[in-house]
């Protein structure tokens, strides 16, 4: 009886609780590492999470299965060839572009653009076209899929088995998916396109570059969408586009907030959740903490190029190992690569470091960062103002935000950047307050928000499960015309019936003219 009782009472205080079944898309890299966060937070919730990967998978390891269950799936391309992709996307973007041309920085562009699809679409026909795979997901009655839309044809997994899409994603270039996809205006006079360098604040000129930017990216994806357009359209069996299917997605989380994020328009949809995996830093290990608290009142600087540059040439790594070797503070860096030989004695190379915990320091003075979302947020989370040293990806922009907020300088490239230069950087945002107090204003804004960013990600998911999707939330937008939604038949209705009205007036006005004219000459005639 004392336990029917306890358990009775745990019922009245918790209450009842609906569990959902949550389908899991593929995605790789800093992609997973922040998606898994949320995943975490839903199985601790109840939630039953199933994710596909393919059988040979670069980051999801087997130790975490034991929070959700892993579906494997059969792929023609091999963890092998996501590495080799990887590695030869990072050393064009980091060590080949500034000796290449124009047409041959497109022509590499195109030739990796092909290459990812290869492997996209390898990953969709490993799903969609294994009969036993998608017999089973449909027995599972999943509630939800949750997708980054680094990889395409969860829109297609979603519609067959007729699931609420819910995607966690950053931004595409120049916004292409979410304006022509989600629907979300962006006016190219205010709203910089992602990955142009721009800020909301733009000259005559720049508004100029920006428009081009908008038409020539644009003008680029839809050409390089023709092969996922053709795809989906031989699976549906009927005239689709990877852009249409997309549209149909309930709920978008972007993974951005108003703390850093330039103020633009946007709509009921998308939720900006930014900073959901960031955390309140947790004691160091005893070695680190006993080196850190050795820094003395000059404190430390925590360096890293994240999770996918571990390794780099050695005379680049001389070059900033001398630089950080004349700074004052203790350097925590963490690297993989040959030990440099200009390595100061202030500096110390860790093949990991609690990246989170250091931000997280009451000695950590500055952060040297590539510029990839996660570790800019935790950065803004604590209030850390930063170096950038800008590689590929959104990495530029996502520095170009903070600077423009005066919390951060940026070097130009890896490459070219000389050790003076990486030397005034540091000394620019540890001596100069300003940027300590910049980034304390954003680390502020950023924790003054109704509902902690994790939280409202995972209420949306759920929210999406309670009412089996957001329809309501997506705009007509989706339903309309390019000519509807610019309303160019309404002006070309508006004009014709002006012209009319117009014409009608200056022909009653001729005739009127006339008559009178002719009655003046009769008159004249008789008198």
């Amino acid at each position: 009886m004392r336990l029917v009782v306890c358990f009775l009472s745990l019922l009245a205080v918790f209450g009842s609780a609906e569990c959902g079944n949550v389908l899991v898309w593929y995605t790789e890299g800093s992609h997973w590492i922040n998606l898994k966060i949320v995943l975490k937070t839903l199985t601790d919730r109840g939630h039953s999470v199933t994710v596909l990967v393919p059988d040979d998978s670069l980051f999801m390891k087997a130790e975490e299965s034991d929070r959700f269950f892993f579906q494997h799936f059969n792929a023609s391309t091999s963890a092998q060839n996501i590495r080799d992709f990887f590695d030869e996307f990072l050393h064009f973007s980091v060590y080949e572009t500034d000796q290449l041309n124009l047409l041959q920085i497109q022509m590499k562009l195109y030739e990796l653009a092909s290459k990812h699809q290869e492997i996209s679409l390898s990953y969709c026909d490993g799903i969609l076209k294994s009969p036993e795979l998608m017999d089973k997901l449909r027995k599972e009655k999943f509630d939800v899929l949750l997708s980054d839309p680094m990889y395409p044809c969860s829109d297609i997994v979603a519609e067959v088995l007729n699931l609420p899409l819910v995607y966690t994603y950053r931004f595409s270039i120049a916004h292409v998916l979410e304006r022509m996809c989600g629907q979300i205006p962006a006016p190219p006079s205010f709203v910089p396109g992602a990955m142009s360098k721009l800020t909301d604040k733009m000259s005559f000129t720049e508004r100029i570059i920006n428009m081009l930017f908008y038409l020539a990216m644009d003008s680029t994806c839809i050409i390089a969408w023709k092969k996922f357009d053709n795809y989906y359209t031989e699976y549906l069996g009927r005239p689709t586009s990877y852009c249409e299917m997309m549209g149909k997605a309930d709920i978008w989380l972007i993974r951005t907030y108003w703390d850093f994020e330039f103020p633009r328009p946007f709509v009921p949809n998308f939720k900006y959740v930014g900073g959901l995996h960031c955390t309140p830093a947790k004691p160091l290990p005893e070695e680190m903490e006993e080196f850190v608290q050795s820094s003395g009142d000059d404190g430390i600087v925590v360096f890293t190029l994240g999770s996918m540059i571990d390794k780099m040439p050695k005379e680049i790594s001389n070059k900033i190992a001398s630089a950080l070797a004349q700074i004052p503070q203790r350097v925590l860096w963490r690297y993989n690569g040959e030990k440099p030989d200009t390595l100061g004695e202030n500096t110390r190379i860790y093949k990991w470091l609690p990246q989170n915990d250091l931000l997280g320091h009451p000695k950590t003075r500055a952060f040297i960062t590539h510029g990839g979302t996660n570790g800019v947020y935790e950065a803004i989370y604590h209030g850390v103002p930063m170096v950038g040293i800008p590689l590929f990806g959104d990495q530029t922009d996502n520095l170009v935000h903070v600077k423009a907020r005066g919390a951060a300088v940026i070097m130009d490239n890896i490459k070219t950047t000389q050790p003076q230069d990486l030397v005034d950087g540091l000394n620019a945002v540890i001596k100069n307050s300003s940027y300590k107090e910049n980034a304390m204003r954003l680390s502020r804004i950023h924790h003054d928000r109704p509902v902690k960013p994790l939280d409202e990600a995972v209420f949306w998911i759920e929210f999406v499960m309670r009412h089996k999707g957001a329809k309501h939330l997506r705009v007509e937008a989706h339903n309309l015309t390019w000519y509807q939604y610019h309303c160019l038949d309404v002006f070309a209705f508006l004009i014709t019936v002006l012209t009319v009205v117009l014409y009608v007036f200056f022909k009653t006005c001729k005739v009127f003219i006339m008559r009178c004219c002719f009655r003046s000459k009769r008159k004249s005639k008789q008198e």
